[in-house]
């Protein structure tokens, strides 16, 4: 009944010089796999991975907006959405409400132009459960989906569009590139969401249509990766997918790139830019091609870093840009290579285009070396053993393979391909595809400024919603569909039961310090040869003085801009040239110094951490254009919706006085103020290893890392530092609705809260608990299920307590639909005035399970341990304390959930904030009973001085 192959990918990787003087020994690393193919035509793959008690299964179709046609666009994406609400055995809310119960991460998926995918993470006792659920979606699936049931997600994908791209400034630059790069039967001439026209016309019809073509076993790759017993699970594939029939043959597609018959000029005046931006973009080759390698190291060499091409002139020399994007993007049909560049403000894009040409012939005189070669490809590689971290991460590449390529062993034949690229390779595709090509241009520019977009460009075709109160159309997805069952040959409505239930491994932690203050904690593990870490400086935005807010967002900037004895430029290629990355931030509450890298590399990459943190260059010209970059940001806040929510809440839960409210890279006349002496005194004053923690994770040991430390110990001194505190925020007295007026958005950004916990409250945990079921546990949650999945008013919304050491914020959060602005926040305030009254034994139950159950999950990826480990550091918590937080869940009672919620859920006494289009919404907002809405544009934008 099935045909099988044993096979194992070996990776063989060439080995990068970590100086210049010597060479690494060559490293073997293998990814195991079984590939077995029922007589249905379904593939599967499965991955044994012991280190963690978890699964990852992964359900991948051969199917995106490629096999789409115009008219009829979106239809994959839309598939994305609808295969998580129901199945025939599963019932409503289908494989979303069996996550909460088994503790998964949380149903996914997502839609290119190639494939569209869906996948979780599970413990691993749920093995069998998830796949009964994916077999259930492939066959028991189509009779569910009704009109009301496809009204409403309609209008859920309406609003992720907007979300992700209406909404946002440049957010139709792809659309304008794609309907003139490819021709319009071309099946990438249109995007994956697809238009809200054809989405709006869709009918049942249609999509059923498209589900029983495209959604067959013979057009699908199961993959399961983690720790599970492999003829088990065989076993489980074969009984829930064998009697799924057939779809007809699917005809692969052959390569076709896009096509520019002659430069083409486009400009687009858009509603959200707050500064110019040019991309110009060139066809090239589909995925896996010879050529796509090269142009993966073109891109990277040609803009990334301070000796690139381009940013020598654009940034260094002409200061028109903070920097400069330019990446190759590859499909299985085509490819195509972007260079973007948002401008300064007023800049003239002529002047950028000029630039960018300057920046090309001055690649064409020079080349690449291959000292710049072998770096570059040391970051790649880096960067796949990066994306093989997690047993999701690994089942993902064995199916991208597996489809795109027709091997999953491919997975060793990629990075050899990638490691086989030559100078000359990287020359040869810019003549071929960039030198002399014709491409596409497009200038967004903000309204009114026309004028500085390319010479010569004509008007883009942006389609543009209208938003029309009452204009959707009503549904009630609650009706149940009927239908005749699908036949089986067994009784699929019964869930299977759970395994073993795996017992959490909490991972062993070792703490040391050091003679000067800085203390160390660290977690060894072998998974992969990489090194992750972290140091963290408490202080951060709390130091910086609150008339000259920014100081402490440049000082962290300006520690990688040169060390003592090397330039940025020689910074940046030291580290590259091992693979590495190491980056430093500023938080409101500390600096961070995050690194990772190839095990091999740790000692050499220590070093520069230590001539970065001990050594600052203070280049002056670096710091002006430091301040450039970090007021175009600024700039850019104040046209992105969400910034500028974020920011205008966080002036309201704060107020005045508390350095919290300020935006934590400081205002344009601020940042215009500092100088390099306020950093040279934040640093000399500040960054102490008496107020350090260092936490590192991955394939080293604790008597490795000490020792690395021995110079950072005797030449890094303490000093005491004394942070500021702050009065907690109080609890406002009654309500208030703020409104800050984006003129014609297309969807209201909302941010409902007060200010409540810090996490050393006693009850903050037993809140979050609390919350699971209101807004923290996704789909499981009722401001979920009652705005995105019963009205459709939302793409997504969550709540949650936010806080460290002092408290932060309970926040509810969304953007919806413009036309529903109150009857969105309305909903929100019913929910929460009936939140302890309604929650039931049910709820509980659910939010036990799934917050116990989870815990398999907690320390499964290197980030979730470097996580842990600053929890331990910062609140000196032990090394069980997700076991004693699962402790609080099971002692969890309904009686102490009201408690909690009618002292923590009082819709009278929270900051109610709007961001959207005041001449529609504004009036309407009276309606919440909260009195006069308060128009906060002259207090908490741009226009604040």
């Amino acid at each position: 009944m099935l045909k099988k192959t044993t096979l194992f990918a070996v990776l063989v990787l060439s080995a990068f010089a970590c100086t210049q003087k010597s060479e690494v020994p060559k490293v073997d690393f293998k990814v195991d796999y079984e590939k077995f193919t029922l007589d249905n035509g379904l593939d599967v793959i499965l991955h044994v991975d012991k280190s963690d008690p978890v699964v990852a299964v992964a359900l991948t179709a051969h199917v995106g907006s490629a096999r789409e046609v115009e008219g009829r666009t979106g239809f994959a994406h839309l598939f994305e959405h609808l295969l998580f609400l129901e199945s025939e055995n599963l019932g409503k809310g289908g494989l979303d409400k069996m996550s909460a119960r088994i503790g998964g991460s949380g149903a996914n998926g997502s839609t290119s132009r190639d494939r569209t995918n869906y996948f979780q993470t599970v413990p691993n006792d749920a093995l069998e459960k998830m796949i009964w659920a994916e077999a259930d979606k492939l066959g028991w699936f189509i009779n569910t989906v009704t009109d009301p049931v496809l009204a409403k997600e309609k209008q859920v994908v309406k609003n992720e569009k907007r979300q992700s791209g209406d909404n946002q400034p440049y957010g139709h630059t792809s659309y304008v590139i794609d309907k003139n790069l490819y021709p319009e039967d071309h099946p990438y001439n249109w995007q994956v969401i697809g238009s809200l026209e054809d989405l709006q016309n869709a009918t049942l019809q249609d999509v059923k249509d498209f589900f029983n073509r495209w959604y067959v076993p013979n057009n699908v790759t199961l993959t399961i990766a983690g720790d599970f017993d492999p003829e088990q699970a065989k076993a489980w594939v074969k009984k829930y997918f064998d009697e799924i029939p057939a779809g007809e043959p699917v005809k692969p597609l052959s390569p076709r790139p896009g096509k520019v018959a002659a430069t083409k000029k486009l400009y687009h005046e858009d509603n959200f830019a707050r500064v110019p931006a040019l991309t110009l973009t060139w066809p090239t080759v589909e995925q896996y091609s010879a050529d796509a390698y090269a142009l993966d190291v073109l891109s990277n060499y040609l803009s990334r870093g301070k000796s690139a091409p381009l940013n020598q002139v654009l940034v260094e020399n002409k200061k028109l840009t903070s920097g400069v994007g330019m990446f190759n993007s590859t499909s299985e049909l085509a490819g195509q290579l972007q260079i973007s560049v948002r401008a300064f403000a007023d800049k003239d894009l002529d002047e950028v285009l000029t630039a960018i040409e300057e920046g090309l012939v001055k690649f064409e005189k020079e080349g690449i070396s291959q000292k710049d070669l072998e770096r570059i490809k040391a970051g790649q590689e880096t960067g796949f053993y990066n994306s093989l971290s997690s047993v999701l991460g690994k089942g993902f590449q064995l199916a991208q393979y597996n489809i795109f390529a027709n091997d999953p062993g491919f997975i060793s034949k990629d990075i050899e391909n990638i490691l086989a690229v030559t100078t000359e390779d990287v020359m040869n595709v810019y003549n071929k595809y960039i030198k002399g090509k014709n491409y596409i241009a497009t200038s967004f520019v903000p309204k009114g400024q026309k004028d500085l977009a390319l010479e010569g460009s004509e008007k883009a075709e942006v389609v543009e919603e209208k938003i029309i109160e009452g204009a959707e159309e009503d549904f009630d997805p609650k009706i149940a569909a009927t239908y005749e069952k699908t036949p089986s040959t067994f009784d699929r409505s019964k869930e299977p039961p759970s395994g073993e239930t795996p017992e959490v491994k909490t991972p062993e932690v070792w703490q040391e310090s050091l003679e000067n203050g800085l203390k160390v904690y660290g977690i060894e593990s072998k998974e992969v040869p990489l090194v992750q870490l972290n140091i963290v400086i408490d202080g951060g935005q709390l130091l910086d003085d609150p008339n000259k807010g920014g100081v402490a967002n440049l000082m962290a900037q300006m520690m990688t801009k040169g060390t003592a004895s090397k330039t940025t430029a020689q910074l940046e290629e030291a580290i590259e040239q091992l693979g590495a990355s190491i980056r430093v931030s500023a938080s409101t509450e500390s600096i961070n110094i995050s690194v990772n890298t190839l095990k091999r590399n740790y000692n050499a990459v220590i070093d520069l951490v230590e001539e970065i943190l001990l050594e600052p260059r203070w280049d002056i010209t670096e710091f002006e254009l430091a301040k450039q970059a970090v007021i175009a940001r600024i700039r850019q806040q104040e046209a992105s919706p969400n910034s500028v929510a974020q920011n205008a809440y966080n002036r309201l839960i704060y107020g005045e006085g508390n350095i919290r409210a300020q935006n934590i890279l400081g205002t344009a006349e601020s940042v215009n103020e500092i100088t390099i002496d306020d950093l040279k005194k934040y640093y000399e004053n500040y960054i102490s290893p008496s107020v350090a923690k260092m936490h590192v994770v991955g394939d080293i040991n604790t008597v490795s890392v000490m020792t690395s430390l021995r110079d950072l110990n005797s030449k890094w001194e303490a000093k005491a530092v004394d942070i500021p505190t702050y009065d907690p925020p109080a609890k406002p007295a009654e309500s208030t609705v703020y409104f800050f007026d984006v003129p014609d958005a297309k969807q209201s950004v909302l941010n409902f809260g007060y200010p409540a916990l810090a996490v050393t409250d006693e009850d903050y945990y037993p809140a979050t608990v609390m919350n699971y079921i209101l807004g923290g546990g996704g789909f499981a949650s009722r401001l979920t299920q009652e705005l995105r999945e019963e009205k459709g008013y939302t793409y997504g919304i969550r709540s949650g307590f936010s806080g460290s050491k002092t408290k932060g914020a309970f926040t509810i959060s969304s953007g919806v639909r413009t036309n529903v602005s109150y009857e969105s926040a309305q909903l929100v305030k019913d929910i929460l005035a009936n939140y302890g009254n309604t929650y039931t034994e049910k709820d509980l139950e659910t939010t036990k399970s799934f917050m116990i159950k989870s815990g398999a999950r907690a320390f499964e990826t290197a980030g979730a341990k470097l996580n842990m480990l600053e929890n331990m550091s910062e609140y000196g918590w032990t090394a069980d304390y997700v076991k004693e937080r699962q402790q609080i869940v099971k002692d969890m009672t309904v009686e102490e959930i009201q408690r909690l919620s009618k002292e923590f859920l009082d819709p009278e006494k929270m900051i109610w904030l709007v961001v959207g289009d005041a001449k529609t919404q504004l009036n309407k907002m009276e309606q919440l009973g909260f009195g006069k809405p308060v128009l906060i544009n002259k207090t908490s934008g741009p226009e604040k001085k």
